[in-house]
């Protein structure tokens, strides 16, 4: 005998890459279930405060075009957009052993900017804020079971209590318990670093720039964020196990000083620091995205170093490409839960997360050698690559990650803009 399932679709995990899903699937005729033991508070429309360091998130994105494609289309840009969004129009990287540099500018791509620095929880509001105004249920509960039952699968929730559905997608971070349950082996391995996380104020303002020089123990990364006289920004400070421990150990003014040296002053002197955290940083990628009723998305999904920014980002893409994915189905009068559907998701993800896994990999390993003619290629490399401004900016336009979003999420974008950039496809 058919069981009726209670949900069409649930999502396990209310992060940013969950509530975005709630949000491109909820809008349908689907029967939605978004379960996380934590919900976000209501959004407050009131913009948040920026008196001092502590008044924002210590945990940010760098959002590159397509994710803000996505976050529009999902209702939620204009939200974030009226709390606190941080554009930035120029990158600079440099080597701690060398002279070399690149920069990227905005104005070349003839972009307005690069990218945009946001704060996890305005992100995280803000599609909670569109996810409560869709007919999608929320499930308050840790999820402690599951199960197939033939062409369904059954969670076990931490009350006790049980529900059904015809797909369940891991969207619960990076340890997801709902990925080990399922039993969908990992590759993954320690990167040896930990990433100090903070806001500072520098003395002198960031000029709506992204920072990052490669240091011998790892990237330090200082992001332009929203605040007065744009003197405040977001670090991310990547570095060995010991070295984490010693700098979380300083007194504030210690710190200031530790961190101003490493990063030559390029800002003036670290004034203010917030209160600081350090990260395990581990690279992780599922086998297997998919099985019979359940897919991975996002950090369930693969996990990679912060040094481009790029975690999220790809986690939106996973996201736009599943929801497409079973959007078509629906379309073509096929079920959306069938395996076939999910492979496609796979097969259109897998590659692009492995290549830009790949890289990041490969950048972290070439900086963070130090043998005198590594460094001597990597430092002439940079310069030459500074100085071919159309290959250069061929990177920085692959960087926006515009062409990897599904036309059905691109729906809102000026014509023009597209034209301009050369992204469209």
């Amino acid at each position: 005998m058919d069981v009726t399932p209670d949900f069409d679709i649930v999502i396990v995990g209310g992060g940013m890459a969950g509530a975005a899903l709630a949000c491109a699937v909820g809008r349908g005729d689907w029967r939605v279930a978004l379960v996380d033991p934590v919900p976000p508070a209501p959004w407050q429309d009131e913009a948040p405060a920026s008196q001092g360091p502590e008044d924002y998130d210590r945990r940010v994105v760098a959002l590159t075009r397509a994710s803000e494609e996505f976050l529009r289309s999902l209702g939620a840009w204009e939200q974030m957009a009226a709390q606190r969004i941080s554009p930035y129009q120029g990158m600079y990287v440099w080597d701690a052993d060398g002279t070399a540099h690149i920069e990227f500018q905005a104005a070349d791509l003839y972009e307005p900017s690069l990218g945009h620095i946001v704060e996890n929880r305005i992100v995280t509001g803000a599609l909670w804020h569109q996810v409560r105004q869709l007919p999608v249920q929320i499930v308050s509960q840790k999820v402690a079971g599951f199960a197939r039952m033939g062409e369904l699968v059954r969670l076990t929730l931490g009350d006790g209590s049980s529900l059904t559905s015809k797909l369940v997608v891991a969207a619960d971070g990076a340890e997801s318990p709902l990925r080990r349950m399922a039993a969908l082996p990992t590759r993954e391995w320690d990167y040896e670093q930990h990433g100090i996380v903070a806001t500072v104020v520098t003395e002198k303002p960031h000029q709506r720039t992204a920072w990052q020089r490669f240091l011998p123990e790892g990237p330090l990364a200082f992001l332009p964020l929203h605040g007065p006289d744009d003197r405040y920004c977001s670090i991310v400070w990547s570095t060995t196990p010991e070295q984490a421990r010693e700098l979380l150990a300083m007194p504030d003014e210690a710190f200031c000083a530790a961190l101003g040296d490493a990063f030559e002053q390029r800002l003036g002197a670290v004034v203010g620091v917030s209160r600081r955290q350090a990260l395990p940083l581990r690279q992780r990628h599922a086998k297997h995205y998919v099985q019979p009723g359940i897919a991975l998305v996002a950090d369930a999904a693969h996990t990679i170093h912060p040094l481009a920014g790029q975690g999220i980002n790809l986690g939106f893409l996973d996201v736009a490409v599943l929801a497409d994915e079973l959007l078509r189905a629906r379309e073509r009068g096929v079920d959306f839960a069938r395996l076939s559907v999910l492979q496609r998701f796979q097969r259109r993800r897998m590659g692009h997360n492995l290549a830009t896994m790949a890289a990041m990999e490969g950048f972290k390993r070439l900086f963070g050698a130090d043998p005198l003619p590594l460094r001597w290629m990597r430092n002439t490399g940079m310069r030459w690559l500074n100085e071919q401004a159309w290959l250069k900016n061929q990177v920085a336009a692959l960087a926006l990650a515009q062409d990897m979003l599904p036309k059905r999420w691109l729906s809102g974008v000026p014509q023009e803009r597209v034209a301009t950039t050369g992204l469209a496809h």
